[in-house]
């Protein structure tokens, strides 16, 4: 069966070889390039549960179009309207995302040869037989991704039947929602559906493909031209000699098992390379953010008890902003927004770094300026009539006692930070509800795999709750 479906895209597909670049500009070769990708959208682009690696149709075609034309890539998996984002902005040199080509994106992008022409289908829960087609789903909602042609043409259709159209970011997170019966049917690209179902994500398909979807990979409009024609002439030989359907068959192929068999230990298991990554990644970022914040939060703590009222008044301003906006917000400004004003490049791990420390920072502020003020004045005029200045009496009267009060809050925000570093997810850094995310979305195991991300997470704050308590009684004794 999957073979003949496979034989069907092949045969669907454009070939455009007509217009391919017959020679690759000089330029492209020996060059780097940044390549954005979403982060689930299976078979196109996911994260090998046994391995972690980045796999997938656009994956083995970027990679395959490199290794033949001369060129390297370095691919960095975003999600699908970040990776759009770091395009535009500058982060990406191209994306390759199951993206459909349409009159608006050329507006903004300039497109490669199609390299896959998909189309639409709704998908309603396996058991459920009330939905076999569209006529069934007047007051309902529907489900499908945002930004794709599922949406597109979810809503034309809302129109007609009268139902309510909720969009999405993921596949699998989509498909749960059908399961669990918040919406009663999806609309997604044909060939991703198929895949999902083959490896048992509950559904099934009620209607024809809505034909459509030409899927390209895309520069920024003017930029990396002969990125684009590299891509193409890359495509027109593969597609000549046979290893583009070769590539096809491994996803769309026959498989003689879903991914990601067995028990919930065994999936652990099987999971272990990726997680393990991601809660190395979590810690790090955590530890290095919060140490950072941690000074900022001494800082600005003194400043907010200064005499002076311009130095009090900086420190409003700051704890103000950062405790006043989301911290996706800044998660956003400074991986995507930053470097397009400055054009510097981009870096996952600073601007996590920089978001979770300004933030929690901001919290500390306020910690510590608590702690330093639920001390009774009465003890620096203790210490101020023994002789002592201001500065030794704040170090060795005052601030001892405001440790100890404020320990605990301290702890407290060195968790909220931990649990924050999951947000960074959406500008692409691999943490470890990241990594589940590419794992589910592959073998389609959502709810074990968030029991199993949620009991890494408890571990894990637990044993940071106890090193810190124990600092807390080493230093504070």
């Amino acid at each position: 069966m999957r073979a003949g479906l496979a034989a069907g895209f092949a045969a669907t597909l454009l070939l455009g070889t007509g217009a391919a670049t017959a020679v690759m500009p000089a330029q492209a070769e020996g060059e780097t390039y940044v390549i954005a990708t979403d982060t689930t959208f299976a078979p196109f682009e996911f994260r090998d549960p046994s391995t972690g690696d980045l796999v997938g149709i656009d994956m083995d075609l970027m990679n395959t179009i490199a290794e033949r034309e001369g060129f390297s890539v370095d691919i960095r998996s975003l999600g699908f309207q970040a990776a759009l984002s770091a395009v535009q902005s500058g982060q990406a040199d191209g994306v390759i995302a199951g993206m459909s080509i349409t009159d608006e994106r050329k507006e903004i992008f300039d497109f490669s040869e199609p390299y896959f022409e998909s189309g639409v289908q709704m998908a309603v829960a396996a058991n459920d037989d009330s939905i076999e087609g569209y006529a069934d789903l007047a007051g309902e909602t529907v489900v499908a991704k945002s930004g794709s042609e599922g949406l597109a043409e979810a809503e034309k259709l809302a129109e007609e039947y009268g139902f309510t159209v909720k969009a999405l970011d993921q596949s699998a997170t989509m498909y749960e929602s059908v399961k669990n019966q918040s919406a009663v049917a999806v609309f997604d690209d044909y060939p991703v559906l198929a895949y999902g179902i083959d490896q048992g994500n509950g559904l099934k398909v009620v209607t024809e493909k809505i034909p459509g979807g030409e899927y390209g990979f895309a520069v920024a409009k003017g930029e990396n031209s002969e990125l684009l024609a590299a891509f193409n002439d890359g495509l027109a030989k593969l597609q000549a000699d046979g290893t583009y359907d070769e590539i096809l068959d491994t996803y769309l192929g026959d498989s003689e098992a879903a991914q990601g068999g067995g028990n919930i230990f065994e999936l652990v298991v099987q999971s272990w390379p990726a997680l393990s990554k991601g809660l190395w990644n979590t810690v790090s970022i955590t530890v290095v953010s919060f140490v950072i914040a941690l000074a900022l939060g001494l800082v600005f703590g003194f400043m907010k008890i200064s005499s002076s009222r311009i130095v009090r008044g900086i420190a409003t301003v700051y704890v103000s902003i950062f405790r006043g906006t989301p911290i996706l917000v800044w998660a956003f400004l400074f991986y995507f927004g930053l470097p397009q004003l400055t054009g510097a490049p981009g870096n996952v791990f600073l601007a996590g770094v920089a978001t979770l420390a300004l933030n929690a920072g901001a919290y500390l502020t306020e910690i510590v300026r608590g702690g330093l003020q639920a001390v009774d004045p009465g003890q620096m005029e203790a210490a101020r009539s023994l002789g002592l200045g201001w500065g030794r009496s704040m170090q060795r009267v005052v601030v001892p006692q405001a440790a100890k009060i404020s320990m605990p809050s301290i702890i407290n925000q060195l968790v909220i930070t931990l649990k924050d570093s999951s947000l960074l997810l959406t500008i692409g850094f691999a943490e470890l509800l990241y990594q589940a995310q590419q794992i589910y979305a592959a073998n389609f195991r959502t709810t074990e795999m968030l029991i199993i991300v949620g009991v890494m997470y408890f571990i894990v704050i637990t044993l940071l709750t106890w090193l810190a308590n124990i600092v807390d009684k080493k230093v504070n004794k």
